[in-house]
């Protein structure tokens, strides 16, 4: 199978998407989406931004490399009305099926970064998106303190075997010399890219930081990797109050429930 899909169907990410819909809802409300309009949510899990987007009435395409995630959306699609929005399995690293310039916006919010042929999937956000139209990554930014899913993503590679030789770090979409290289190889010229940060929340008012992070250890498939690998080594406990002693210190909630923020890099990409 191949890796990256064998890593999102590990696991339930829709437990771990729960967490972040109401940041996926303000996204794409910041997006000043106005219908008519075709996007694509690339690497879209079960919808969390693809809703919303449909919510407003853009005609969405979510395109996942995991195929419970997307039995997932079209079952929450289904559920809520939305004739307009259905997901498909893909690969961000080749859209098979996907026409030339189908689409006025292509989203992808923590999905096409963790794809592994990043040049790749640059190229095919460019070519299936409208001249005119725009691509946005939601990306995030390695070693930053203030990102929490890269703080937990980095704790858990330092107790997983090293990656194969020809890896490419899914954080390297978090640095501007990669993203202004990658969509230069796809014909886009630096002045045409825009790099803000952003924050996205992690929020429940029923789980302690202790409990949210009891949801990646069992549904989130590289922090169920790096548990896996720390049991064999014998180092459980250690990662496990690595990942603890983060959740506490960043969340910021007072009253025993979870709110997370997490910084991200936002690329706009204008065709």
């Amino acid at each position: 199978m191949n890796p990256n899909k064998a890593l999102w169907e590990k696991g339930d990410f829709t437990q771990i998407a729960a967490l972040m819909r109401q940041s996926g809802e303000a996204l794409v409300k910041s997006l000043g989406i106005a219908p008519p309009l075709r996007a694509l949510d690339l690497g879209c899990g079960d919808g969390t931004t693809a809703m919303p987007l449909a919510q407003l009435g853009a005609e969405v395409v979510g395109i996942d490399i995991a195929r419970n995630l997307v039995d997932a959306g079209n079952k929450r699609a289904k559920a809520a009305g939305l004739t307009r929005l259905t997901f498909q399995e893909g690969d961000a690293c080749r859209l098979q099926g996907v026409s030339d310039h189908s689409f006025d916006l292509t989203l992808t919010v923590f999905g096409a970064m963790f794809a592994p042929r990043p040049y790749d999937v640059a190229k095919e956000m460019v070519r299936v998106t409208k001249p005119g139209g725009r691509i946005v990554m939601g990306n995030w930014i390695p070693n930053d303190p203030t990102s929490f899913v890269s703080q937990l993503l980095k704790i858990s590679a330092s107790f997983t075997p090293p990656p194969p030789e020809g890896f490419i770090s899914p954080m390297t979409w978090g640095v501007e010399s990669h993203i202004v290289e990658r969509f230069g190889q796809a014909g886009v010229p630096k002045e045409r890219i825009s790099l803000v940060k952003d924050t996205f929340y992690f929020m429940s008012p029923d789980k302690s930081p202790t409990q949210l992070i009891e949801s990646f250890r069992r549904f989130y498939g590289p922090t169920m990797n790096a548990f896996e690998a720390a049991e064999k080594n014998g180092n459980v406990e250690d990662l496990h109050r690595q990942l603890v002693e983060l959740a506490h210190a960043q969340n910021t909630s007072a009253n025993g429930s979870t709110s997370i923020p997490a910084t991200f890099l936002r690329v706009t990409v204008f065709l």
